[in-house]
């Protein structure tokens, strides 16, 4: 009886771990993982299982700025069943990541982009076992090469973090109610030149749609947008940016 009053506040209760059967994902990217539950130590009924993925979001509420967790996504993954004490249930999940993932692995100096997937079990009178586990999202093809050519024109990147919005270009908008934003600065100092430029991007099964704002020192912002093909040519990106950034 004892044990089982213990189970019920969280102590000595079952315990969810989610595998992920693949290091890096990519947005848009399907994916397979294995959701290990293991009872405790009296038998538990779980009335679900649900995977969601989480990203940080910074978001602005009455002139004050602060950061929250935004879900991107949610799989209902198993209905009710029974874990017995000590016992160990592996299931299977695949799903795919949304194509406007933020990228988590950025190379960003100072980098506030995180994204995990967060596994819960619902226990009928007991704390939710949780579980979060990071998960390394790496750019896409297409979105490499827009950061490669930023590099080669003499632009570091500075900060990368997911705000709370949409963003909108020629014939594209955001949909996931946050978006990332990668700050870009110039290597050297030009007087009349780029002061910071910042990059978002907003994929699709088949293009990579880009939002670029140019901040100049002496000029204000302007916004441009780009649509690529996912087979679009580093040197094409490469050239559309330098003529861009001047």
């Amino acid at each position: 009886m004892f044990k089982k009053i213990l189970a019920s506040i969280g102590i000595g209760g079952a315990k969810v771990d989610t595998l992920l059967h693949t290091e890096r994902l990519c947005p848009g990217e399907n994916f397979k993982a294995t959701i290990v539950v293991k009872g405790g130590e009296t038998e538990q009924e779980i009335s679900g299982l649900d995977l969601a993925l989480v990203t940080r979001v910074k978001v602005e509420r009455d002139d004050t700025e602060m950061v929250v967790n935004k879900t991107l996504a949610h799989w209902h993954v198993a209905d009710r069943f029974s874990i017995g004490p000590g016992e160990t249930r592996e299931i299977p999940f695949q799903a795919q990541l949304p194509y406007e993932t933020p990228i988590s692995n950025n190379g960003a100096r100072y980098n506030q982009s995180k994204v995990w997937l967060a596994t819960g079990l619902n226990i009928d009178m007991a704390l939710d076992a949780s579980d979060k586990d990071p998960v390394d999202v790496i750019a896409t093809s297409t979105q490499n090469k827009v950061l490669q050519a930023m590099d080669a024109c003499g632009y570091s990147l500075m900060k990368a973090d997911v705000e709370e919005g949409v963003i909108r270009g020629q014939n594209f908008q955001s949909s996931l109610g946050c978006y990332q934003e990668l700050e870009y600065r110039p290597n050297k100092f030009a007087l009349f030149g780029l002061k910071e430029v910042e990059i978002s991007f907003v994929s699709t099964a088949g293009q990579t749609h880009v939002l670029f704002e140019l901040d100049r020192n002496f000029g204000g912002d302007t916004y441009h947008s780009f649509s690529f093909a996912n087979d679009v040519s580093q040197d094409e990106v490469t050239q559309l940016i330098k003529n861009l950034l001047g």
